[in-house]
């Protein structure tokens, strides 16, 4: 009986298929290399890679030759590359001349003889078979063979991140050091296709029961990138139109079987609207001048190999997940593995980017699942401190759901939309074809806003944990007494979160009311003026923009001692006060003034002078609470407190 996968949404399941997929892989694999032979692979720089390989959909087992185009970055005796030891090696080509090396476990080291600034050329014959991970039912190595569950078909395929291109070909596994092209020849039986990156500049047939699918690449790409995979597909070819580039052909190889693309056709449609969208949020297409496609293998999820995803099934959650990785994580790729955040937390709030703008409504609850699995735990962190992990770099909870959740909330400290996006499209321009940090991704945010977001970072990005907020509120006469008060969930990391806080409130005769707080410390208190019509505070954080949890909220009818006004800020009158806009301030005394405004954080907002009395607009200023303080020709007038609605 054919058993078909279910198109499991992300919001029904708190561990992305992403994730699954990738953190059980390996395995805790790390790099084979020491520190020092790291080191030792820096001293040259990569320009290009060339694999022609012979492949079947039948077994793992290559043979082919694997080409490395380099230049010395300094004097250099030999080049080392890491190559999996249990292949063959026929020979080895040094600008065209065959030469002796050394491989030691999987160290190959190849002589070359350069100085500094000179190109050579590296070409090694192999054959043999990549190891394979039986231990872990769930993926396999750099290289797998298996056959679908659920349609039968038989793949070959690779996935080799973080840490296992060496399993399939010999390579330099530094992610800084971007090769500026690639190629990539699958000679395979004629029943089958070979999927990879860039276009499809030929398929020769070679008369023998074969052919040879020719790629080419002319962008710049990662080593982990670069993808093979082979079976008996169907190519299924649409086209977008995203903004700034033109049509964009996606390729798709989907599995020779009747029931295969007619399953999800609908949801590779999909594939053009996502683009399109994301165009539109994060820029042009990175690769629109070649192709996106998906190879389609037994994997519970997906793999985001540049203009060419490696995918076991299609839908919404998964789908654009893949497809927001050609951005964050292809064009841009994190600098190193501690810093997979602007990868897989990018790509993750792209799902909900997605649903806010395809399917208004539904990125709700996407946000409040997110939220509850990563308080299923009290801490981690989205920084990974062990950056040679799989499972660290791959945790659903942290990399993907809280890396998701903390840019919701960039977002909302931002509380400016075309800043935000702004944000994402400035960083995709300055860091293109290249790598980034965590701190490189909060520069450009710094920059574009002119905002301090150390604390963010701190707190949200190498700290761990969330708040848990509770609020108590009273009326005195005229006005409202708020405090807000939260412990944390791993207090001896992160004691204190410092995001501003949105409470919503109920008011007789008007719309439910949302006023956003400046929150400095665990226990802050606020004074909301002229709050006649305030019946009671209904939430906190109505919106969803932090993750946190609700301890609840108290009227207190014994809370009084509250902020108290300085007797002197009686000869200021401020009216309306609450308000949606202009403010008008008077003095009662009628002399000259100056005022500054500033907002929760103690930023100045707006500063002038006035005699008598003024109008000031607030209407372009985010809700919340701000502080005017009052200056008089012979006195001063202590602050006031404005509430921006």
């Amino acid at each position: 009986m054919l058993v078909l996968l279910p198109a499991i949404s992300f919001a029904q399941k708190k561990v992305h298929p992403c994730s699954d997929y990738k953190s059980h892989k390996t395995g805790a694999k790390s790099n084979t290399f020491s520190i020092a032979q790291i080191a030792e692979t820096e001293k040259y720089d990569v320009h290009y890679y060339s694999l022609d390989l012979n492949m079947t959909n039948t077994s793992t087992t290559l043979s082919g030759s694997a080409e490395m185009q380099a230049h010395a970055r300094e004097n250099l005796d030999s080049a080392l590359m890491e190559f999996y030891p249990g292949f063959n090696i026929d020979s080895i080509l040094v600008d065209g001349n065959n030469v002796n090396y050394n491989w030691t476990n999987t160290a190959l080291k190849i002589p070359v003889n350069k100085t500094t600034g000179e190109n050579f050329r590296i070409q090694v014959f192999y054959d043999g078979t990549p190891p394979t991970a039986t231990s872990n039912p769930l993926g396999g190595s750099g290289m797998t063979n298996d056959n679908s569950p659920s349609w039968g078909n038989l793949v070959t395929w690779s996935l080799s991140e973080a840490f296992v291109a060496y399993e399939w070909f010999p390579v330099k596994q530094s992610l800084k050091d971007k090769a500026d092209s690639s190629a990539v020849w699958l000679t395979v039986p004629t029943a089958c296709k070979g999927g990879s990156n860039g276009v499809l500049e030929n398929v020769v047939d070679l008369g023998n029961g074969t052919h040879r699918f020719e790629w080419k690449n002319n962008h710049m790409i990662d080593y982990y990138l670069i993808s093979v995979a082979v079976a008996e597909y169907v190519e299924y070819t649409i086209t977008a139109n995203p903004a700034g580039s033109g049509p964009v052909t996606i390729q798709n190889f989907v599995y020779n079987n009747p029931g295969t693309l007619p399953n999800f056709q609908d949801e590779i449609n999909e594939t053009a609207d996502f683009m399109e969208l994301y165009a539109d949020l994060f820029g042009p297409y990175p690769f629109a001048d070649q192709k996106y496609g998906h190879c389609m293998a037994p994997i519970g999820g997906g793999m985001e190999h540049q203009t060419m995803t490696t995918q076991g099934y299609f839908s919404l959650g998964l789908t654009d997940h893949e497809l927001a990785h050609q951005w964050f994580g292809d064009h841009v790729t994190c600098e190193s593995w501690a810093d997979i955040w602007v990868n897989e937390g990018f790509a993750s709030y792209a799902e909900y980017l997605t649903l806010e703008n395809l399917y208004p409504g539904d990125q709700v609850q996407d946000m409040a699942d997110r939220h509850q699995d990563i308080m299923s735990q009290t801490g981690g962190s989205v920084w990974v401190e062990d950056s040679l992990d799989d499972g660290a770099i791959f945790s659903s909870r942290l990399v993907y759901n809280k890396g998701a959740a903390i840019i919701h909330t960039l977002r909302f400290l931002m509380n400016d939309d075309d800043l935000f996006f702004q944000t994402l499209q400035d960083y995709q321009t300055i860091y293109s074809d290249s790598t980034a940090s965590a701190m490189d991704f909060i520069a450009v945010a710094e920059d574009v806003t002119g905002m301090d977001f150390s604390n963010y970072m701190e707190e949200w990005f190498y700290g761990e944990g969330f708040p848990r907020y509770s609020v108590r509120w009273n009326l005195v006469g005229n006005d409202m007494l708020v405090e807000i008060n939260h412990t944390t969930s791993k207090p001896i990391v992160t004691p204190l979160f410092t995001n501003d806080l949105e409470l919503r409130f109920d008011r007789t005769g008007v719309a439910d009311t949302i006023i956003r707080f400046a929150i400095t410390g665990n226990q802050n208190q606020f004074l909301i003026p002229n709050a006649t019509n305030y019946v009671n505070i209904l939430n906190i954080d109505p919106n969803n923009w932090i993750i946190n949890a609700n301890l609840g909220i108290v009227h207190d009818p014994n809370f009084v001692v509250g902020l108290e006004e300085q007797a002197a800020a009686e000869n200021i009158v401020i009216s309306p006060n609450p308000a949606n806009g202009p403010f008008t301030i008077t003095s009662v005394s009628g002399e000259d003034c100056s005022y500054t405004i500033v907002d929760g954080r103690g930023r100045v907002i707006s500063e002038g002078n006035f005699t008598g009395s003024t109008t000031i607009d607030l209407g372009n200023e985010a809700n919340g609470m701000y502080m005017i303080q009052v200056k008089g020709k012979t006195s001063e007038f202590v602050s006031r407190k404005l509430v921006k609605l």
